[in-house]
């Protein structure tokens, strides 16, 4: 199945760990399996500045840094680990197992996805902190 991808002026992208930019408006036709992220889906170390965000940043980096992925699944393990002992919530809960899931077979595209989720629920639970702490 052939992926077709638009990218517009200047527009940033990874594919197998390689950073493209997009010089005019350019379609691309992915007709392989490739380890894809859109420079919107891209976090920087700076901006992991929770325990999901961190969570995030370990998964893309496994999703991307295929010759190093063993040493950030560890680390997605621990992150994982921790986040699921402070989630109290069913639905945070259930969002933790499906992350699990795509992470327990290589599905890092969609674990980055469910990770998201996992970003709102931990922010709901920052919100509901500084409710009650004010």
């Amino acid at each position: 199945m052939t992926l077709r991808i638009a990218l517009r002026d200047g527009e940033k992208m990874i594919v197998n760990g390689a950073v493209l930019r997009a010089r005019g408006r350019t379609e691309l036709l992915i007709e392989n399996q490739v380890s894809l992220l859109r420079a919107r889906e891209v976090m920087h170390p700076d901006q992991a500045t929770t325990p999901a965000r961190r969570l995030y940043l370990a998964t893309m980096f496994a999703y991307i840094d295929e010759p190093n992925r063993a040493n950030h699944q560890n680390q997605v393990v621990d992150l994982l680990a921790d986040l699921m002992s402070v989630f109290e919530r069913p639905a945070a809960r259930a969002a933790c197992l499906e992350f699990a899931r795509f992470v327990a077979t290589n599905d890092f595209y969609r674990a980055l996805g469910a990770c998201r989720v996992l970003i709102d629920h931990e922010t709901a639970v920052f919100a509901h902190i500084q409710g009650e702490a004010a």
